[in-house]
């Protein structure tokens, strides 16, 4: 048999001792990334975990520019760049106005406008500070350098009141590009059913912030024109269906009943006179049961609570068995889960990821089809699903 070498080694050592050296040769100069992600397999895809970047404190929403950087808001009150290879910048955006870092509220999500690459608009949701105490508020500005300038305050929130929870906050563009923004109810269950409270509602907006003259409530005498919707109690996921184009969401229940909900004009989605939740600790009734004339039916609802927090429908070509699936992120549960649809019905769920990675805050589809997560955490981290054979 005619002998094999390795490079820089003249000492015949066979074919097969030859492959097992080069081997581990090769695993030991992968070693550092493959220690940096995880190999998982679920139902229809095996996949990796990558970090891409570390070192966030408490981030909350996640945007793709056009030149490969990512925007992620920190709870805190900070924006911050992130690189294509995953490089935090240490410096964060400046030109925000004062953001309230008050119990859950603070700088929440971000979003780009649909026409981004010709207008520029970047808008974030934040908790601001006023009168009668905090509430949540919708701005956009334009990125030059590592600052936001040309800010505008779109929308407050009002009444503000001192609570420190509830707050949402989720922004989306529909497809004729209406601005749409999720909010809680403050931690005040009886402000949900009030058309002059903003709290426990969708409201719809143009995208300088005027009143559409068609949203629902418009005509309605004492109604904030604002409101698209009542009887929310706290929405932090909100995505657009990529085949029909309306506007889902998930909101937090009490102890219990989590819910999804399709969004439609005027709707009341009950809270708190119906819910499938019940009281924390005494687990007793909240209102007048789980179902009510005029009032709209969860899509799904999830008892025990997971804590939802993010939300996409998958929509690249990396992961072709989740295409459609919807994506959410459970701050209780440590998971993603990924839901398949059948119409309007969640036929099947599956757990991914669960106590492997922390609280996931969000959840979005890149723009190179893999899918990324935020973890809610005083060290959270960014991190990316990859598909493996």
């Amino acid at each position: 048999m005619t002998p094999c070498f390795l490079p820089q080694n003249p000492r015949p050592i066979g074919c097969r001792g030859q492959l097992l050296a080069a081997l581990l040769l090769l695993f030991a100069a992968s070693w550092p990334v493959t220690a940096a992600a995880q190999v998982f397999s679920s139902e229809l895809q095996r996949f990796r975990l990558r970090i891409i970047s570390e070192g966030l404190e408490h981030p909350w929403g996640l945007a793709f520019l056009p030149d490969g950087r990512m925007l992620v808001s920190e709870r805190p009150g900070r924006l911050r760049l992130i690189d294509a290879s995953g490089r935090l910048d240490p410096e964060p955006v400046r030109g925000l106005p004062a953001v309230a870092a008050y119990g859950q509220g603070g700088l929440l999500d971000v979003a780009l406008h649909p026409r981004y690459r010709e207008n520029g608009w970047i808008y974030l949701s934040y908790v601001g500070e006023g009168p009668g105490g905090y509430g949540t508020e919708i701005l956009r500005g334009r990125l030059r350098g590592k600052a936001l300038h040309d800010v505008q305050i779109l929308f407050r929130m009002r009444p503000k009141s001192g609570g420190g929870q509830h707050f949402g906050s989720r922004i989306v563009f529909d497809r004729q590009e209406f601005l749409f923004i999720t909010l809680g109810d403050r931690g005040d269950m009886q402000r949900a059913q009030r058309l002059d409270d903003h709290a426990g509602s969708v409201i719809r907006l143009h995208d300088d912030g005027r009143v559409p003259q068609d949203n629902p409530f418009v005509a309605r005498p004492g109604a904030l024109p604002e409101k698209f919707t009542v009887g929310n109690r706290n929405i932090q996921g909100a995505a657009l269906h990529p085949d029909s184009g309306e506007l889902w969401v998930h909101e937090h229940g009490p102890q219990g009943g989590d819910e999804i909900n399709l969004i439609r004009a005027g709707g009341n989605y009950g809270w708190p006179v119906i819910t499938y939740g019940r009281n924390y600790g005494s687990g007793t009734a909240i209102g007048e049961g789980s179902a009510k004339p005029g009032m709209e039916q969860p899509l799904h609802q999830w008892t025990p609570s997971i804590a939802p927090s993010g939300m996409a429908f998958y929509t690249g070509d990396r992961f072709p068995h989740w295409r459609g699936n919807l994506l959410v992120g459970a701050l209780r549960d440590q998971m993603l889960l990924r839901l398949q649809l059948d119409g309007l019905r969640i036929v099947h769920q599956e757990p991914l990821l669960k106590n492997t990675i922390g609280r996931i805050r969000d959840v979005r589809n890149g723009p190179d089809g893999f899918i990324y997560v935020l973890t809610d955490s005083a060290r959270g981290v960014l991190a990316r699903l990859e598909p493996l054979p």
